[in-house]
């Protein structure tokens, strides 16, 4: 006899009603399913297109190389500030040996005086055997004591002032290396979201930097031309963020810590010490380098400079063109001078 539950139906489902059953909920989970799938694509973020992307790699690329500037700027001021402390440091170590030799002149006329004075100065001229001497002594100890208490005085100030200026002069430089630290924290993590840009955009062929062109003098001067020469003559040298030397390209900073190469002002800078001249790793100093001369009395080896804050250069050679070092991952080239925004121009020989 069959067992029943409480309702009247057998304890078990029939195998025929278990199959419906799991053909239905099959088919439920895979209507339900299909009906998701264009709503999954729907919320999911689009993917963006390759003009896109490259618009993206364009606006990092200038950020990442305006804080290359900065830095640049910063490690300027860093220098000058470094160099103004160690001064100052030296100058307090001369102030204060002064100051302590001085002391002991005094601290010896202070024991003179108190042997000449341990009888009563009347006795004292009284019984000696010459009184102008002893008269004549006891005036110059006065005079030297009142002397070098003066000096003492002066020197103890001046030595006070050395010493204000000194931690003053440190903690500047202390102060612009947080800052230099601070801006190379921001170009890493800059750097780092262009590189996910670039990965998605492939790195393509290396520029070479293309062939040497010949350039017309155009009225420059011999030393410019020698700058333009130099600076075409490292055409696919690679960009390297803090990049640069007199002497030639150099590893750099940050992300070009391991490439050797040269930023824009940093290739500059070599061009023209390869001409005698100096130049400081910075734009915003170059841009102060010179005489200003207006776009349309460019001539070769003229230094061009592109955007309010400067934070990007190259060298005029003529035709509306320059050589300059572009961008982190690209490499020193030529290009037109236009569909950039033009900051001035400055002409150092």
């Amino acid at each position: 006899m069959e067992r029943r539950r409480a309702d009247g139906r057998g304890q078990g489902t029939p195998r025929r009603g278990r199959t419906a059953l799991t053909w239905s909920i099959s088919a439920a989970v895979a209507l339900t399913t299909v009906g998701l799938l264009p709503m999954t694509r729907a919320s999911a973020e689009p993917i963006p297109s390759r003009r896109e992307l490259t618009a993206q790699q364009e606006k990092l690329a200038d950020q990442a190389e305006q804080l290359t500037e900065q830095y640049n700027g910063l490690r300027v001021r860093l220098q000058q500030a470094e160099r103004a402390a160690k001064i100052a440091r030296s100058n307090a170590i001369r102030q204060q040996q002064a100051l302590e030799t001085v002391r002991a002149s005094v601290a010896q006329m202070a024991a003179d005086s108190y042997k000449n004075g341990g009888v009563d100065p009347s006795i004292t001229f009284a019984t000696s055997s010459d009184p102008q001497t002893l008269l004549d002594r006891s005036a110059t100890l006065n005079y030297f004591a009142e002397q070098n208490g003066t000096q003492v005085s002066a020197l103890l100030q001046t030595m006070q002032a050395a010493s204000r200026a000194r931690k003053a002069a440190e903690q500047r430089a202390a102060q612009v290396n947080r800052l230099a630290g601070e801006a190379r924290r921001k170009q890493q993590a800059v750097n780092k979201a262009l590189s996910k840009i670039e990965s998605k955009l492939g790195t393509g062929q290396p520029s070479t930097g293309g062939p040497i062109p010949n350039v017309a003098p155009g009225g420059a001067s011999a030393k410019a031309l020698g700058a333009v020469q130099a600076a075409l003559n490292r055409l696919g040298t690679p960009y390297s963020w803090g990049g640069g030397g007199p002497s030639g390209p150099t590893f750099g900073v940050a992300q070009g810590a391991n490439i050797k190469g040269f930023d824009c002002s940093g290739l500059t800078l070599y061009a023209y010490a390869q001409v005698g001249i100096g130049l400081p790793h910075y734009t915003g100093s170059q841009f102060n380098a010179g005489t200003r001369v207006s776009r349309d009395q460019l001539r070769p080896g003229d230094l061009v400079f592109f955007h309010t804050d400067l934070h990007h250069m190259g060298m005029y050679i003529g035709n509306g063109k320059m050589v300059h070092a572009p961008q982190t991952g690209d490499v020193v080239k030529i290009s037109p001078l236009s569909g950039r925004p033009w900051a001035g121009a400055v002409r150092v020989a």
